[in-house]
């Protein structure tokens, strides 16, 4: 499993929790955004920053 794909996971768990949902309700909301591969994507920013600045990005994602 890639360090990427390890990240989206802790990530995703996070955010579920953010959100206040499960994870698959989360996963469900990126990937009807097609977000999940840009998540991914975004390893390299999003895990040297805050994890809120990950939660506020895709916040603005799903809400556009």
């Amino acid at each position: 499993m890639s360090r990427e794909f390890v990240f989206f996971i802790y990530l995703l768990e996070r955010y579920a929790e953010h959100l206040g949902v499960t994870a698959d309700v989360a996963y469900s909301r990126l990937a009807a955004k097609g977000l999940v591969d840009y998540a991914i994507g975004m390893y390299e920013l999003y895990h040297v920053e805050a994890i809120e600045n990950a939660f506020a990005d895709l916040d603005r994602r799903l809400t556009a």
